[in-house]
């Protein structure tokens, strides 16, 4: 057994700044942490600043990172963003995708992302059809993240219509979408089962009877708009026989609220109550547009909430009742979606700050609250409740934070906590360790030298 040792000048101990800590390392899993080692111990690696449990990015497309910059030219909505997506979609095959999430979860390390929830669609080739192995582009984003270093769970998602109607099956996909679609839940189901017992699902042993603690497969529903009603039960009833984490897009665009009411007579949120879909395994992405009712119905439900900020102020969606939504009794995570900046530190800072704009008053998030989005009730999201803390037995995930740079420098270190996440960014990140590997080294990728060329290369490959 292989014991590697850390020591933290400063560590985030759940509920405050602690310094002097030294953690100790085996098998992947913190096995002690003991306070008041004033110096490194002999053959600790010092890890210098602020050290956290590592962050969890709960919802990410990979592939969106190639439209950074490009969507930012002239106006437009969300759904001329849409259009500009689905062409860079068409261009992806598992090799260019491996090449581009390689790089993208590379990105991720490098800003202290210990575990991402992949909200993966892009299954089959263009027109359709599906590949020799079905699952090629699924797999494709698992052997990306391992290349980086970084936990995965995949949120295998079902995507089989254009849009909400009457008839049964919904609106047929449109030619960008019928490489998302299987046909039917059911198809999706038995696809999915096959990547699931390949990668041991969550919790369970693999084909070869191994558990790749590094792998998740979960489930996911696009949207009501993508998942005709009379289907959303057979996902919901996969991820419940499974124990999977299941994400769903809710309520990011006031139109899928107005046609989803005028033809089920509901709101998407009720919908998915009514066909079992919201629970405590499962986290609806954005809730832009929830009604008072839509609330209380995640809340007493335990249904997760994951905000992106950064996405939603980008796409111009608005700001979701985050705030009502934790105090309904949704817990909060965060990721960064369409990857318009790759930070969660800056998601946490966004979440408080929207609210004060929306508001006009402060403080309703403390600094520690924010952390615990961006860690414990992330990993939980993704599947992984042992992630996302600094204790015996949890996963020996860490990011450390400079709080020396122009941006951290001037405060006490016991407030190392604000300053991380009201000052800080992705830039200040030195240190990220995963399993008790340290993956990012003062700043410098171990795997992937040279990141930016790894981006610069994989995003050529797919532009228009």
């Amino acid at each position: 057994m292989h014991v590697t040792t850390y020591w933290l000048e400063h560590a985030w101990l759940d509920t405050h700044v602690e310094p002097a800590v030294t953690v100790t390392v085996a098998d992947g899993r913190i096995t002690d942490v003991r306070t008041g080692d004033d110096t490194p111990p002999p053959g600790a690696t010092a890890l210098r600043g602020l050290t956290l449990p590592g962050l969890a990015n709960t919802h990410s497309h990979a592939f969106h990172r190639a439209l950074r910059g490009k969507v930012q030219v002239g106006s437009g909505t969300f759904w001329t963003w849409r259009e500009m997506m689905y062409r860079v979609a068409t261009r992806l095959t598992p090799d260019t995708y491996h090449a581009l999430a390689r790089a993208v979860y590379a990105e991720m390390a490098l800003a202290g992302i210990t575990a991402v929830g992949e909200f993966h669609y892009l299954h089959h080739a263009p027109g359709g059809t599906p590949y020799d192995n079905p699952n090629a582009m699924g797999e494709a984003l698992i052997a990306a993240a391992d290349d980086a270093g970084i936990r995965i769970t995949l949120l295998d998602t079902a995507y089989l219509s254009s849009g909400i109607s009457k008839r049964r099956g919904g609106k047929p996909p449109d030619r960008h979408q019928v490489r998302f679609s299987d046909g039917t839940a059911h198809a999706w189901a038995e696809r999915v089962s096959a990547l699931a017992d390949r990668y041991g699902g969550v919790g369970g042993d693999a084909e070869d009877g191994k558990h790749d603690d590094h792998v998740r497969v979960g489930a996911a529903i696009h949207s009501v708009r993508a998942v005709p009603a009379e289907q959303l039960s057979t996902v919901a009833e996969w991820a419940e026989a499974r124990q999977a984490p299941l994400h769903v897009h809710l309520s990011e665009q006031t139109a899928e609220n107005d046609a989803c009411l005028a033809t089920h007579d509901r709101t998407p949120a009720r919908l998915l109550a009514d066909h079992g879909v919201l629970g405590p395994r499962t986290t609806a992405v954005h809730s832009t547009h929830l009604t008072d009712d839509d609330i209380a119905l995640l809340g007493s439900t335990r249904t997760g909430t994951c905000m992106c900020p950064t996405t939603e102020r980008d796409l111009a969606d608005g700001i979701g009742p985050a705030a009502r939504l934790q105090h309904a009794g949704s817990p909060l995570s965060l990721g960064s979606d369409s990857h318009a900046v790759i930070d969660i530190l800056e998601e946490a800072r966004a979440l408080e700050l929207n609210e004060r704009l929306r508001s006009r008053t402060r403080g309703h998030w403390t600094a520690a609250a924010l952390i615990t989005a961006a860690t414990a009730d992330g990993h939980a999201a993704l599947g992984r409740p042992e992630g996302g803390r600094i204790e015996r037995g949890a996963l020996a995930d860490l990011v450390t934070i400079a709080l020396d740079s122009v941006r951290t420098v001037g405060q006490v270190p016991r407030l190392g906590a604000e300053v991380a996440v009201f000052a800080a960014t992705a830039a200040d990140v030195r240190h990220t360790i995963v399993g008790g590997r340290h993956l990012v080294r003062d700043g410098a990728h171990t795997l992937i030298p040279d990141v930016p060329e790894a981006l610069a290369r994989s995003i050529a490959a797919v532009r228009g």
